[in-house]
């Protein structure tokens, strides 16, 4: 994915099973163990079940937002 493709993903409010898949590249069994673990994390129990906060996973995937956009500017 080009850095433009990762914003657009990351700017999403939620992130779903999908999402995860597209920033990580992994197969459904670690993906499903990724989200458990990012899910175990949070002290919040009211989030949808199917879904996790994109701001708690760019945190824990240690996504760097500010060089993805200096990234996707010299692309342009």
């Amino acid at each position: 994915m080009n850095p433009n493709e990762i914003l657009k993903v990351i700017s999403k409010q939620w992130c779903s099973l999908e999402d995860l898949k597209k920033l990580t590249g992994l197969g459904k069994n670690n993906l499903l163990k990724l989200k458990r673990d990012i899910k175990n994390n949070l002290n919040n129990n009211s989030i949808p079940n199917k879904l996790l906060p994109m701001n708690e996973v760019v945190k824990y995937l240690n996504i760097d937002i500010d060089y993805l956009k200096k990234l996707d500017r010299k692309e342009e």
